[in-house]
């Protein structure tokens, strides 16, 4: 019997509204994945998704982001889908950055706008 996907949702302040917006518009292919979420991206995703199966972590600078690595180093998450606000300076940079090595190192999709996102979920559902 195979597992169901696992997909991590994460947003920066300024992407959060974008997030929500994304898994509102992609709800069908979203329920068929589990998602794990940095804490407050969670919530903003259970809002406007209250079917969606969310295990909610820490928020990111309180260790979401690391949380999530670990969960991408054991295997357990497919597919990486990370918001990034480019144009805000990030006072946990160095976590964003140790989280994106991770998907790089262990080979997993990772999409870090909403276009690649797009064309991930398009993928994943065929």
């Amino acid at each position: 019997m195979s597992r169901r996907k696992c997909i991590a949702l994460i947003a920066h302040d300024e992407k959060k509204d974008d997030m929500a917006a994304f898994a509102a518009q992609h709800e069908k292919v979203l329920s068929q994945a589990k998602i794990v979420a940095t804490g407050t991206t969670g919530g903003r995703v259970l809002e406007a998704c209250p079917g969606l199966d969310v295990t909610r972590l820490k928020s990111g600078p309180l260790g979401g982001d690391q949380q999530i690595g670990a969960l991408i180093a054991t295997g357990e998450v497919d597919l990486l889908i990370f918001f990034v606000d480019p144009l805000t300076p990030m006072p946990h940079d160095v976590d964003v950055k140790a989280l994106m090595r991770l998907a790089i190192v262990y080979d997993i999709p990772m999409a870090l706008n909403r276009a690649t996102a797009e064309q991930l979920l398009d993928f994943a559902a065929d």
